[in-house]
């Protein structure tokens, strides 16, 4: 399941270009919303997080123990870095990630939500809201999560928020450098010319 990659069907569909070819080459939300626009970009978003809160709701209904739940959200996380289906090409699993831990622990998944909102309205960059919220996940969940699950959980979300700030080490990159894109860098106008464009190519 989480090797099916939604930004990637979701511009197929919808006549836009592989968000891997174009824009940020990540096929996630922020890179969709550059490509294709506002509604598959939060098609998008919605089709990552339910990547990862659907294996672990199967599980649940199978009375699968707490260890063989967080394991069933790190393998459609790692699904999401490397789809099987796309040649291993996956994205950065901000939201799959994001989906694994609201499943297992509400308020943990809340804390990081609050956290990117919060950063983000700060930095405008998706990148630093994803890095710093992620960073402080682990903490986040021994903060408020019962004895009972820390043993059984914390590891994974540990591993979950290493993966994630590795799978953004281009980006940091890209700040040290002060290159990476600020959410106000990108035109409301881009989905449109990305579309304009693509027409133009099918019509040649």
């Amino acid at each position: 399941m989480g090797s099916i990659s939604s930004a990637i069907l979701i511009c197929r569909v919808l006549g836009y270009p592989d968000p891997r070819s174009t824009g940020s080459q990540n096929p996630g939300a922020t890179n969709v919303l550059r490509v294709a626009g506002k509604i598959a970009a939060g098609a998008t978003l919605l089709g990552d997080v339910a990547k990862g809160v659907l294996p672990i709701l199967i599980a649940m209904e199978l009375n699968a123990p707490p260890l063989v739940l967080a394991l069933c959200g790190l393998c459609a996380f790692l699904g999401h870095l490397y789809p099987v289906y796309f040649d291993f090409r996956g994205g950065k699993g901000v939201a799959t990630a994001l989906g694994v831990v609201l499943t297992l622990h509400l308020p943990t998944g809340l804390l990081i939500i609050t956290t990117w909102l919060a950063t983000m309205a700060a930095t405008r960059t998706a990148s630093v809201a994803a890095l710093i919220s992620w960073a402080f996940a682990p903490f986040f969940f021994q903060l408020t999560a019962p004895n009972h699950l820390q043993s059984s959980y914390l590891p994974i979300i540990a591993t979950l928020s290493l993966l994630l700030i590795l799978t953004h080490r281009s980006n940091m990159l890209n700040l040290y450098r002060g290159e990476e894109h600020r959410f106000e860098d990108t035109p409301q106008s881009n989905a449109q010319d990305q579309a304009t464009t693509h027409n133009k190519n099918d019509a040649s």
